[in-house]
């Protein structure tokens, strides 16, 4: 139903357009001929004011009125001997015979010039141009169209913006909702865990079931946060991305070689634990996925004088220069399954919520890809 009304308004408007720039163009049409006619009266009282006697002249009270009338259309006039009378013109150009020429190859584009004549006797040729009020009258279907484009740019990104806004308001309601119902069993397998322990079960078991339920816990909480503001704290940014680089290399298959490049010192900013281990992990798995769980996977995190930059490098299938920026759109993926939310949920934690960067560094097809987060320094 939604895209039928879309479709009605869209035809609706392109014909509403296309009847204003058709009437306009009509008008257009009429109003030039209704000049010519206008401008043919007008040689012909020339023809006749040249024919009279001077005493005829003084006579001739309507068709000198006919001649001086015209105060908004631009005119020459050449005589058969080479005179030349000009009209609407500015006054310091009419003794100018380039501009003159000019002009008279300009009137002649825009308009046929009219012969000069009374009672079979030529007098010479009348060009002519167009008026103020053609010229502008001219150029009003641009400026309509202009409008509406703007308009319509207008009104669409509000749409889209408030869509936008409505998508986030949505997945902060069903991620607060998610990271609700986990609570509940989580609770109950903390009570496990503890009744596991009381009944002398070996410690081994007890203890992943613990480091499970904390995971869990972690997962909760980020989703908790979604469609709230974090709060950010000065921490290692080394410490933070090593400890969610282990976390997934020891859940991973031992296909996959994995490498942590790093400083030996500490490296502070102003980050979120909970959602940066998110968006590394996120981009670990992203990585991983692009190998098809076999390949050289590596993180590597180098220190300028203002930023840090973590890269995660793998030797995965390669991205393709077009889709660059795509991979980071909510639902663009290119795998049979997937909702692609994973790449846009990195971009947002790290440029809305840390005023960072994420990017594809580079990528070679069959050869693997580079992703880079980039993040300021904070010093003390």
């Amino acid at each position: 139903m939604k895209k039928t009304t879309r479709w009605i308004l869209i035809i609706s408007s392109f014909v509403i357009v296309v009847s204003i720039l058709w009437n306009t163009y009509v008008f257009f049409q009429k109003f030039k001929d209704e000049e010519r006619t206008k401008m043919k009266i007008w040689a012909e009282a020339l023809g006749e004011f040249l024919q009279t006697t001077d005493l005829d002249r003084d006579l001739g009270n309507l068709t000198l009125a006919v001649i001086k009338n015209n105060t908004s259309t631009p005119m020459i006039y050449v005589g058969k001997d080479g005179e030349i009378r000009s009209n609407n013109l500015p006054e310091n150009k009419a003794d100018d015979s380039l501009y003159i020429q000019k002009k008279i190859r300009q009137f002649n584009s825009e308009n046929v010039p009219i012969e000069v004549t009374f009672r079979n006797d030529r007098y010479g040729t009348l060009y002519y141009g167009n008026s103020d009020v053609l010229n502008n009258l001219k150029f009003y279907p641009i400026a309509l169209i202009l409008i509406i484009v703007f308009f319509s740019a207008a009104v669409y990104f509000f749409f889209r913006i408030s869509k936008v806004a409505d998508q986030n308001k949505l997945w902060a309601g069903m991620a607060k909702e998610t990271a609700h119902q986990i609570g509940t069993p989580l609770s109950s397998l903390l009570g496990w865990s503890e009744l596991l322990k009381a009944e002398n079960i070996d410690p081994t078991i007890t203890e992943e079931i613990e480091k499970d339920i904390d995971r869990l816990s972690t997962i909760t909480e980020r989703f908790s946060k979604i469609g709230s503001v974090p709060k950010l704290e000065r921490l290692d940014i080394v410490a933070e991305t090593k400890n969610s680089f282990d976390y997934i290399k020891a859940r991973s298959s031992k296909l996959v070689a994995f490498k942590f490049l790093a400083p030996s010192e500490e490296i502070y900013c102003m980050i979120n634990s909970q959602l940066y281990g998110w968006t590394i992990e996120n981009l670990i798995k992203n990585a991983i996925d692009a190998m098809k769980g076999k390949g050289d996977l590596t993180i590597e995190i180098k220190k300028d004088k203002k930023t840090v930059k973590v890269n995660v490098i793998d030797s995965g299938k390669g991205i393709q220069k077009s889709d660059f920026t795509k991979i980071f759109n909510p639902g663009f993926t290119t795998k049979k399954r997937g909702w692609g939310l994973g790449l846009s949920l990195v971009k947002r934690i790290i440029e809305n919520y840390h005023d960072g960067k994420v990017k594809v560094l580079h990528s070679v097809i069959d050869k693997g890809s580079t992703l880079q987060i980039l993040l300021k320094t904070e010093t003390e």
